[in-house]
């Protein structure tokens, strides 16, 4: 009795390969103990898994003959590598690259913040990305059941992804929306935005345009419609209705057949956006003032590398811009062989990331240098204006005239012309003269306004044959939302397809059945007060969630599959050796960095007042409020209906894993037994309790 209780209790090791096969975790490893050796005559037995009572080592490698296996055959696949790429690097590369990037390093020390931005990317950013497209060539599936596969303790991860994957892609279909409504208006002559627009039967401007500029009153007024405060609602607006259903029958169109239509889309939508990129880096570099706004990128403020503000708006930056933690980089990777180079895939989807990114703020910052330069020659021309009028009104004496030249070239005329003028005229002109310093009108210029759409549209106004460039830079915008949007839709259907695998036969009625309501939940953020909701949405609870998901897919690798185990599956599936250093990294500074920016963002969020930037009516301009209780419940809601599945799920795991253990008494033995299940492997339980209550109480007799 006593040895075969011995051999009970010893555990048999598990075989490598179940641990890295794309069957979950919890099946794997359920074993179950012999019958013909613990069964007896009146004998009662009840399941437990196995592995709840297992310490394997995380660290404990794949076996070296497991087979490459390519995708199942009902799988879909990308044409080529290109696609595949182009694909990542589309759903990478978004708006926030183009105008937030510029913005945060003119606000955040210039070069010091690139200097962060690119040590942050390559130490932190790119091994993540490795890690979740490899997750995804590996598994073969979807977010959802990758993480399922690497532990069922967190498999909820998958599921918040998909949750964040429908709810950005409600609001960011939106951005699309707004730039196929400004395409379409660009083939008008002169622009709309160009002018304000006359009072009805009248020849004067709008007077709540004429307060303010032509292109903020055009975004305001007649895109959004918006209202003066959130509270204030209304039916969504019709022209950006229309464009949002055009929008999503496009989104529609191009992924309808999976990677093989959406494939050939981003031939277009990616390389396009590139193409327009340099152009208008070229044409911008051309322009007088851009050498002054590059001057100011490069000037590095040394005292921003020890703020910890600076360093959380990089680490938000690269997530947000990258693009971790949707699940697209997991699901686009799932329809690749496994014998993809994964590792150079990262490094060549993060340096055309940041190659876009570059491309992008030369160019914005040259342009509002000249943009800069433009208001600077205007503060001159009027100073100039108010001397002639103290002239005529005999306040200042004839020598204080300037010359007829400055009207020409005031930018190297004034100072000229100021300099030279006698020290008791000058101190008689100062009162009366408006300070006209290039970097304050630089830093001006970068506030504000604060939406990018605003900001392309005042930049156009400064191009000769403003209808070309504004359809140039309308397309860009309309193709950066779309590839981004196809990656987007793919965080969505791939999981679906994998847990509903009768869906990977009807992929067109599956895009269908969840474009169209998609296309309905978007209206909500198409009303008037609809942009505010958006950057409630975008700017106070995208960062939160995502940093959670990234956060447990890091520690879910690293320390409970094993990062030495995952990088020897990877070795095995790429057949070439792979630095440890991504060891290191997956397993100390990843965690470390992502556990500080997670709970710094969770301290900002908690202790600073959000708010908006609302547009005021009453004196048309752009004010800053604060959002109401309810619209922070509403956040909370948001962060809750995200983050839930992780817990949900693991709860779910816990009930279906230990609680089903049970105990029925009898006048026989009660033994715990391993849950059966067909094909599973056969190691002994560790726990096996044996009382056999009659052979007890002989013994006590």
């Amino acid at each position: 009795m006593e040895a075969q209780d011995e051999k009970a209790q010893t555990s048999r090791p598990l075989d490598p390969k179940c641990l890295t096969s794309t069957t979950s975790a919890p099946q794997l490893l359920k074993s179950e103990l012999p019958t013909e050796e613990l069964m007896g005559k009146g004998q009662k037995f009840d399941t437990l898994p196995s592995y709840i009572w297992s310490d394997e080592d995380n660290d404990e490698t794949t076996s070296n003959d497991e087979p490459k296996d390519e995708a199942p055959p009902d799988r879909p696949s990308w044409a080529n590598k290109i696609e595949y790429l182009l694909a990542q690097v589309g759903f990478s590369v978004g708006l926030s690259t183009i105008w937030r990037f510029p913005y945060l390093c003119f606000h955040n020390g210039g070069g010091t913040f690139l200097i962060v931005y690119i040590f942050m990317l390559f130490l932190v950013g790119v091994p993540l990305l490795f890690l979740e497209m490899a997750a995804g060539q590996r598994m073969r599936q979807g977010s959802i059941g990758v993480w399922k596969v690497i532990s069922p303790w967190i498999g909820g991860v998958g599921y918040t992804s998909f949750m964040v994957c429908c709810i950005v892609g409600l609001y960011y279909s939106v951005l699309m929306a707004w730039s196929l409504f400004y395409l379409v208006q660009s083939f008008q002559s002169p622009l709309p935005w160009a002018f304000c627009p006359l009072l009805r039967n009248s020849s004067t401007f709008d007077p709540e345009c004429a307060r303010t500029t032509s292109t903020t009153y055009f975004w305001y007024r007649h895109v959004l419609k918006a209202t003066d405060e959130i509270e204030i609602g209304g039916l969504p607006v019709e022209h950006l209705s229309v464009s949002l259903f055009v929008t999503w029958l496009i989104i529609c169109i191009s992924i309808i057949k999976g990677p093989k239509s959406s494939g050939k889309m981003l031939y277009v939508s990616v390389l396009l956006p590139y193409f327009i990129l340099f152009c208008l880096l070229i044409r911008s570099l051309m322009l007088e003032g851009a050498k002054f706004g590059l001057d100011s990128l490069l000037a590095a403020q040394v005292p921003a590398l020890y703020s910890v503000e600076v360093w959380r708006r990089t680490g938000n930056q690269i997530f947000l811009s990258m693009g971790h933690g949707f699940g697209s980089f997991t699901a686009i990777s799932s329809y690749i062989p496994r014998s993809n180079n994964c590792v150079l895939d990262a490094f060549v989807v993060a340096l055309l990331n940041l190659t876009a990114s570059l491309t992008a703020m030369v160019f914005v910052f040259a342009i509002m240098g000249h943009l800069a330069t433009k208001n600077n020659d205007k503060c001159y021309l009027k100073n100039v204006e108010t001397v002639m009028n103290l002239i005529v009104t005999g306040v200042l004496p004839p020598e204080a005239r300037p010359p007829d030249s400055l009207y020409y070239d005031p930018s190297s005329i004034y100072s000229e012309w100021f300099k030279n003028l006698p020290e008791q005229v000058k101190s008689m002109i100062l009162p009366h003269l408006s300070n006209c310093n290039l970097s304050e009108q630089l830093k001006e210029v970068m506030e504000g306004p604060g939406v990018a759409f605003v900001a392309f549209t005042d930049i156009i106004s400064l191009f000769s044959g403003s209808n070309f460039w504004a359809i140039i830079i309308f397309v860009l915008l309309a193709n950066l939302g779309l590839s981004t949007m196809i990656g987007i839709m793919q965080g969505i259907i791939t999981p679906l397809q994998d847990i509903f695998t009768s869906l990977r036969k009807h992929t067109k009625l599956l895009t269908v059945g969840i474009c169209v309501p998609m296309f309905l939940g978007s209206l909500i953020f198409v009303r008037p007060s609809g942009s505010y909701y958006m950057n409630l949405l975008d700017d106070y609870w995208a960062s939160l969630p995502l940093f959670f998901i990234v956060m447990l897919e890091n520690v879910a690798m690293a320390w409970i599959y094993g990062a030495r185990r995952f990088l020897a599956d990877l070795i095995i599936m790429l057949g070439r050796p792979i630095s440890p250093i991504f060891r290191w990294l997956w397993s100390f500074l990843s965690p470390f960095v992502l556990i500080v920016l997670f709970i710094n963002t969770l301290i900002h969020l908690s202790l600073k007042s959000i708010t908006y930037l609302a547009w005021d009516s009453s004196i048309s301009n752009e004010v800053i409020r604060t959002y109401p209780s309810w619209a922070k419940v509403l956040l909370v809601i948001f962060i809750v209906i995200a983050i839930l599945p992780v817990p949900a799920y693991f709860l779910y795991t816990l009930v279906d894993v230990a609680f089903p253990v049970s105990m029925i008494h009898s006048k026989g033995t009660i033994i715990f037994k391993p849950e059966a299940k067909k094909n599973s492997l056969n190691p002994r339980s560790r726990l096996q309790v044996r009382q056999n209550q009659k052979k007890a109480n002989k013994m006590d007799k």
